[in-house]
């Protein structure tokens, strides 16, 4: 945090992290809202403002540096998020009178469709490390298993991270994570997921626990034996998908967004597929997953009468 803060106004900023960190808020979106809702505060300071009022003035020049900068809608609309989050943290509390960012219009955030594998494609990634392993062998059979739960699951990186072997039925290929808002859900896997898990568990796992000095419940490790990380697991799927030759810029995310895509593609009910994400509600999972141009198509020239007579008549 910038020594140029208030020491009233770092308070405040701090008690709004303890307040999501009791929210069970993930460590990204506390070190997002930390550094966004610092950046306004900072500013405010900056111009000799008292950060519990800032007038609409103050308020517009932030803006109008944010667009100097040439942010996308979608970090203008987190900024200004975070700031907001907080005023109405401090305004629950009694620090500030009113929440000066109430009101405040960014952006539109474009209405942009999530990234996402083909089939053939998320089928290369996931097998990568029994195809092209080479050197660790414990190390090849831990990836394999990561990249076939991630696809096989839905399930976020986080939860895979925070996997405990407690939680995990292979012989019943289910599992159970905690996820945002620490709510529990089961998940289920199939064939190929379960012998890369069992890989793993027999003869890669115990190689990464004699690594370490004390034994743990993770079910992922790293080479030291120690609790493989979230980060670190973003680090096993960015290798295997430059090894792979996959699309750059596939992450742990894009093989949750394509799980769900191609479970709808399959004919899955969307409410099936919101509790396997773990979504609130199901407008989320409509946002979060969507058809391929293949299928809908597909789905037009089923159901729409002038298509199907169309296709009659080319018979």
């Amino acid at each position: 945090m910038s020594a140029t803060l208030p020491a009233d106004a770092a308070g405040a900023l701090e008690a709004f992290l303890t307040a999501l960190r009791a929210r069970s808020a993930s460590p990204r979106t506390i070190v997002e809202y930390r550094r966004h809702a610092a950046e306004f505060l900072e500013f405010v300071a900056g111009r000799g403002a008292d950060w519990r009022t800032p007038d609409r003035a103050t308020i517009r020049a932030y803006l109008s540096t944010l667009a100097d900068r040439d942010l996308s809608a979608s970090s203008v609309a987190g900024r200004v998020a975070a700031a907001r989050s907080l005023y109405r943290h401090a305004l629950r509390q009694g620090t500030v009178e009113t929440n000066p960012l109430t009101g405040v219009r960014t952006p539109r955030r474009g209405s942009r469709l999530p990234r996402v594998l083909s089939v053939d494609e998320a089928a290369d990634l996931v097998t990568g490390p029994r195809r092209l392993a080479s050197g660790d062998e414990a190390l090849a059979r831990r990836d394999a298993a990561m990249l076939e739960l991630l696809y096989a699951t839905g399930m976020r990186v986080s939860e895979l991270a925070g996997l405990g072997i407690d939680r995990l039925d292979v012989a019943r290929r289910r599992l159970r994570v905690t996820g945002k808002g620490n709510k529990e859900r089961d998940l289920v896997f199939g064939a190929p997921a379960a012998a890369a898990v069992t890989a793993y568990l027999a003869a890669g796992r115990p190689v990464l626990a004699a690594r370490a000095a004390d034994p743990n419940a993770s079910v992922f490790l790293n080479a030291k034996g120690q609790p493989l990380s979230a980060r670190g697991a973003r680090m096993v799927v960015e290798r295997w998908v430059e090894r792979t030759g996959v699309p750059n810029r596939t992450s742990p995310h894009t093989l949750r967004h394509s799980f769900a895509t191609h479970l709808l593609e399959g004919g899955a009910d969307l409410r099936v597929v919101q509790e396997l994400l773990g979504h609130a509600n199901l407008q989320t999972t409509q946002v979060y997953t969507h058809l391929s141009d293949a299928a809908l198509r597909s789905a037009y020239g089923d159901a729409h009468p002038r298509a199907r007579r169309g296709r009659q008549a080319e018979r």
